[in-house]
């Protein structure tokens, strides 16, 4: 697996995760990956909270669109999707938003959405549009792995990544198709259950990351749960190669004024980044 990547770095074949990712890992650095709900609050602030993110260190950014029927995320995220579609938000005008921010925005930007929006709108012509807006991959929940693989096709026929997810339940066999069919990273979920913050980090992770390294060498990013500095850390330990954090930030744009919003997720994600930077610097010491 390790001279398939090299050889597909020689090609200059990497999509543009693949490419943040070798970076990052040149550098000896973990991926900061925040989630936040397109249209919480409203279009107008994502569009102002994704350009803070980025400025604030974040490496890719996972960009919700919201669904009535949310399976996979808690209380946090469920009621993130409430508000965004009661403000009027749809995926065309998250499409829009991301059009509106080309040359602007330039780190990879992943949509995480539900199948059935997909299926509705149209998959090629949804990943047609989103390719044109600078989309760099999909993630898709509720996806069964038996449906990935011809998905996964249109979507790399756009010049993007479908990322598929690994849970602490996944049986190795399946894990290891999982994996060898990925783009971009493996997600694995650090928890049996829904999105939402916690205590701590579970220490089978550690395991699973471990499992996962020894199928191939895609990077790992680790995401449900991830809520503090602390986290982070844990992770970086444990030979992670990317942390998504979600429920954290999207409860500081639920509990700040729409005047206050875009500075406080810019501090915590400065917080985050300097959490992730810290690996970088255990390691040179």
């Amino acid at each position: 697996m390790k001279e398939n990547k090299m050889q597909m770095i020689k090609n200059k074949s990497l999509s543009k995760v693949d490419e943040k990712f070798y970076e990052l890992k040149n550098n000896k650095k973990i991926a900061l990956m925040p989630f936040i709900m397109a249209g919480d609050p409203n279009i107008e602030i994502t569009s102002e909270i994704l350009l803070k993110l980025q400025e604030n260190g974040a490496d890719l950014i996972e960009l919700g669109i919201p669904y009535s029927d949310p399976l996979a995320d808690g209380p946090i995220i469920q009621l993130s999707a409430s508000r965004a579609l009661k403000s009027g938000t749809t995926p065309k005008k998250v499409i829009r938003l991301l059009e509106s921010l080309k040359g602007k925005l330039n780190i990879p930007i992943i949509l995480f959405t539900y199948l059935n929006p997909l299926l509705c709108f149209g998959f090629d012509q949804f990943c047609e549009l989103a390719s044109n807006a600078g989309v760099s991959g999909l993630i898709i929940p509720d996806l069964p792995l038996e449906e990935a693989y011809k998905f996964s096709k249109i979507v790399s026929n756009h010049s993007m990544d479908l990322v598929l997810l690994v849970a602490p339940t996944t049986p190795f066999e399946r894990m290891k198709k999982i994996s060898n069919n990925t783009k971009g990273f493996t997600y694995l979920v650090s928890v049996t259950g829904v999105t939402g913050e916690r205590n701590k980090m579970e220490s089978r992770v550690e395991n699973l990351i471990a499992k996962l390294k020894g199928i191939n060498n895609n990077p790992i990013a680790v995401g449900f749960g991830i809520s503090t500095p602390e986290h982070v850390n844990k992770v970086s330990e444990w030979g992670a190669d990317g942390v998504i954090i979600g429920s954290a930030f999207v409860k500081r744009i639920s509990s700040s004024s729409e005047k206050d919003v875009v500075n406080n997720v810019g501090k915590f994600c400065n917080d985050m980044r300097l959490a992730a930077d810290q690996r970088n610097t255990n390691l040179q010491n």
